[in-house]
């Protein structure tokens, strides 16, 4: 009989955590291996600071650091190129990677910009049995690497204090994400490195609301991430067929 796999095992695949690893030192290149991260990023923001402020309020905060006064916790946050700007933004920022090198990555780049983010190299269990908890926790594109979604984002909720927010960005499992995602992206026009990833990992909207309603969190909000080739340039959309966003909150 096959062994089922560890609690830990579940949520983290080591093949995984080494591709990231070797690309460290690329993280910050915008014209590298991570391009298309750097790319995504105004829209990404874009959907992190819209939810938090709806969530937790934010006319009380206008300004430069709308955030300020909110514990973040970046799962999966690689070289930091979501930390730093919730960072900027006002918010205590955690970001946790399994692999020291992108941590150090992460570390000496905020070095660089003046930035005080707590990083660790930490897996969610780590945090877990110290009883920390956040106002919100992010998983960008990280819920498509992880072995088991489910016993993933159940893990990850309990790092939500009560009231607070889970901020998720994946990819839809439909015939039209692996055209794009993975052919058009990896093999044609070679935006990702080949085998960055696997279509069966790609979690429906469907799937992740029962994912979420399982680890306790309610019915998330959905919007989608759509590229635009005429402008090369990417932009919160309707249309999650491919790339979307996800925030759940967590009944206070």
């Amino acid at each position: 009989m096959t062994e089922r796999p560890t609690r830990s095992e579940a949520t983290l695949d080591p093949s995984e955590i080494d591709r990231f690893a070797r690309l460290a030192s690329e993280w910050w290149d915008a014209n590298g291996k991570f391009r298309t991260l750097h790319q995504i990023g105004p829209a990404r923001l874009t959907f992190l600071r819209d939810q938090l402020l709806r969530h937790f309020g934010g006319g009380e905060r206008a300004g430069l650091r709308p955030l300020e006064r909110l514990t973040l916790l970046d799962v999966g946050c690689g070289g930091g190129l979501v930390c730093e700007p919730m960072a900027r933004l006002g918010a205590t920022v955690t970001g946790i990677d399994p692999a020291q090198e992108n941590i150090e990555a992460a570390r000496q780049h905020a070095a660089g910009q003046g930035l005080a983010i707590d990083y660790r190299t930490a897996r969610i269990e780590d945090l877990v049995a110290e009883g920390a908890q956040f106002d919100a926790v992010a998983c960008l594109e990280v819920v498509e690497h992880v072995p088991d979604v489910g016993a993933f984002l159940k893990t990850c909720a309990v790092l939500v204090r009560p009231g607070g927010l889970m901020l998720l960005s994946t990819i839809n499992r439909t015939t039209k994400a692996y055209l794009l995602a993975i052919i058009g992206a990896e093999y044609v026009l070679r935006w990702l490195p080949v085998g960055t990833h696997q279509w069966e990992r790609f979690v429906t909207p469907a799937e992740l609301g029962r994912h979420l309603h399982a680890a306790g969190l309610g019915t998330p909000v959905l919007q989608g991430l759509a590229y635009s080739p005429l402008s090369d340039a990417w932009s919160l959309s309707g249309d999650t067929d491919v790339n979307y966003f996800a925030a759940a909150a967590k009944p206070g």
